[in-house]
This record gives C-alpha cells, structure tokens and sequence, in this order.
C-alpha cells in the first residue's frame, strides 16, 4: 500500500501559533471613520490637510468597546486581531510622545490601545498591531505618487526641505513606543513599500520616485522589532524579508514561494472591498462565499484575515456583525478542519478543498454530488468516515474498476478510488465537511 504521505506544514519557527490559528480580524479605524466613504478617503478625493482636519476635530468614539471588538472575534472563531494604529493619514491611536497629532488630542481625549490590547488578553487573543509607512501629515515625509497631496501644484516647492532621516528617526520612534509600551506584541504588519512605483507628477516633466527599504531604514528597523520584541512575527511589507507574505484583496492559486521555498502567507481580505467604514458601500460578501475564502486558504497553507471597519462611534457595523456571526456557527461545528490544519498535498476532486491535521483529511464540498463522490488514491486508506457537522457515518465502497454502468449502477473507478455514498439532502451548513479519519500507518 503507497503511503499518504503528509506534507511537511510550513511553520515560523519562533511563532508556530499562526499556522495554527489560520484566521484572524482586521481592523481599520480612524479619523476616516468619520468620512464613512473608505480610508483613503482624503487621497482618493484630494482633501487638503485643512479639509481633512475637521475629523480630527470631531473624533470622539463614545461607544469605543474593545472588549465587544475581541468578543465577535472570538465568536466568529478567529484567533488573533489586528488593528491599526496609524494608517496613512498620520493619525496616532495611541498618546505618542512625537506627534500631536493623536487620539488623545482629539475629543476623545484617550489612548484608544491600552484599552484594545487589554480586551485581547483577557479574551485569550494574540496582540496585533497595524502600522502605515506612509505618512500624510509629517512635515518630512515627501510627497510622491501615494501622497494625498500629489496633484498639488506646489508639490516641488513643499518637498523642498523636507528630510527622509527625520521621517525615518519618527517611524523608528514610533514602533519603538509601540513595541515598549503594551507589554508582548505577537503580530507586526506593516504597510507598505513600492521602490519601483514610479508615477507620474502634474508637472509632466518627471516621475515621483516610489519608497522602499533605505527610505524606511527597514534593515535596522526590523532588527530595532527582533531585539524588542523576538517572538514577534512581521509581515514582508518593509522592502526586507519578513516572517510571512500578504496577499491582499486575491486569493492565490497555490502554496506561496519566495526564495524558491514555500513560505506562510496571509491572505488579508474585506468583507466589501473597503477597509475603513464605508456607510453606503452595498457589496458585501456573503458569509458562505468568505468561508469558502478561508477554507480555499488553508487547503493551500495559508492563513485569512478578515478585515472589518468600525463606525465613527467605535462599533462594528451590525453589517459586518451579522456576517461573523455567520462564520463562527460554521467555525463552531467545523473549526476542526482548520485550526492546526494546512494543505494535504493530494489534488481534491471537483468542486472540493482538502485540508489535513494529522491522520484527519478533510474534504470540503462547495457543491453537493448527488450520492457518490469519488476520490481517487484513497482506498485502502481511510478506516472511517463521518460528515463533521453531526459525526454521522458516510458509507465507504470501493468499485470494481470493470464494472459495468448499469441501470441503477454505477461505472467502476479507477484502481485505488475510495467511492464514499452521500445522503441526498445536503446538510444544513454553508460548507459540508467529510472527515476521513486515516489508517495508522499513513
């Protein structure tokens, strides 16, 4: 009998709790919660400084609750969260000692992460921190072509003095006092690098040069995080080598290389294509159609993070509630298949994703077959079968490969089919999970 042979997990040696828990929330909020139309809201409609001020002016989160933030994460089955702390406006969370520019200088009036990483512990969550390269509102970091004021026609006159050191000594600063400040950080996603973006300006006559690695300082950034915090995982957005990579807003094709070896991977995902609160965005996903998106992640050995955008106030929209909500009653039943789990290493029949956690495969049935399903080199190595949902037996047979299709019949297989027989009505769930629990021996 050919052994089953299960493929090697790729892991993060210091940090093997994030294969483990493949899923996680994204939060994006800030002063564009405000504009509740996405959070490249001042970029996108080219607000000056002054235009974008007024949130500034008015960000006051009565309803601010991070502990209901970590209890929908929890219910939905996610295992880590992340929330960021200054996206590319420039907006502090958190009482920097750098910047006035910060929620304790608001209406507010509060460090907003003390609050944020006490409700994760307390819950048992890891601590992730979000944290944006690029920056609006400092007066040194330059204007280029993901600058909110790059069509300003005095972009070359308002460059003039500004210093890319002072920029990097204020980035330094900043993970410092984030990564000193709230005792164990386990997660860094930083965001983002484009040294070869180069794109053009208003004047016509030349190109913004794009930011990367010696804009950042990233080599001496990264080992600044490695001595502060060593269990920490940083994410490849720093124009160096990180802990794993990002895919943002696709899902890939298959296992993620990079330096011709599979690698962790993330695959950071909206649940309407909008990362900060968007009030009349419509184009949410159904829960069934994300947990597919987490499943298809982990038959490929990767992890999802599932990004959601609280209100103005400091709630979850009710939208965004309602669809965790969906996933965690799948999750609850079915969390088997994908916590610890990863790729099987063996092709999925039509319709299906495997996954695999020790001498348990399991098969995931976007569509329903009606009766028989087939999956070929499994014979002989499976002892038992069950739908995960109720643990009820599936029936197991394997087909004479000469058999004849009759008339209430089915044709034979090829050699080393397993043919499992299915009840006709499909379970009551978004996914239908099939556990296979495998010989010994494989």
């Amino acid at each position: 009998m050919t052994p089953l042979a299960e493929p090697a997990q790729v892991v993060i040696g210091h940090a093997p709790w994030f294969t483990e828990a493949r899923f996680g929330m994204f939060v994006h909020w800030g002063l564009y919660s405000l504009a509740a139309r996405h959070e490249w809201v001042r970029y996108r409609e080219n607000m000056s400084a002054g235009e974008y001020h007024k949130y500034f002016e008015h960000f006051d989160p009565d309803l601010y609750d991070p502990r209901e933030w970590a209890a929908a994460a929890k219910k939905a089955g996610m295992k880590y969260v992340v929330l960021t702390t200054k996206h590319h406006d420039g907006f502090a969370l958190w009482d920097s000692a750098l910047t006035d520019y910060k929620s304790t200088n608001t209406p507010c009036g509060q460090d907003l992460l003390t609050p944020y990483v006490e409700a994760l512990r307390e819950a048992g969550l890891k601590v992730g921190f979000y944290h944006s390269l690029i920056d609006w509102h400092h007066p040194d970091f330059t204007i280029d072509g993901n600058h909110a004021d790059r069509l300003n026609p005095a972009w070359q006159e308002l460059n003039k003095g500004r210093d890319g050191a002072r920029y990097r000594a204020y980035l330094h600063g900043q993970v410092r006092e984030l990564l000193s400040n709230y005792g164990q950080i386990d997660y860094l996603f930083f965001d983002f690098s484009y040294p070869d973006e180069a794109t053009a300006n208003p004047d016509g006559g030349s190109t913004f040069p794009g930011k990367g690695a010696s804009d950042w300082g990233s080599v001496e950034l990264m080992e600044m995080i490695r001595e502060l915090q060593p269990a920490i995982i940083v994410n490849d957005r720093l124009d160096v080598p990180g802990d794993f990579l990002t895919p943002e807003q696709y899902q890939p094709a298959g296992a993620m290389i990079s330096g011709d070896k599979e690698v962790p991977w993330e695959a950071c995902q909206t649940l309407n294509g909008s990362w900060g609160y968007d009030r009349d965005n419509l184009d949410y996903k159904s829960p069934e159609q994300l947990i597919r998106m987490l499943i298809d992640g982990v038959s490929k050995g990767g992890n999802l993070l599932l990004n959601v955008g609280p209100t103005a106030r400091g709630e979850i929209d009710p939208r965004a509630v309602e669809s965790l909500a969906g996933i965690g009653e799948w999750m609850r039943l079915h969390s088997k298949s994908i916590y610890g789990a990863g790729a099987a290493g063996i092709p999925a029949p039509q319709d299906g994703r495997y996954t695999r956690r020790g001498n348990r495969l399991y098969l995931h049935l976007f569509a329903w077959p009606f009766q028989f399903i087939h999956l070929p080199g499994l014979a002989g190595k499976v002892r038992y079968a069950q739908l995960l949902n109720d643990a009820s037996e599936i029936a197991m047979m394997v087909l004479d490969p000469g058999q004849a299709a009759g008339h209430m019949t089915p044709a034979g297989q090829a050699p080393g089919t397993l043919t499992l027989q299915l009840p006709v009505q499909r379970p009551g769930v978004s996914v239908p999970v099939i556990e296979l629990i495998l010989n010994p021996e494989l």
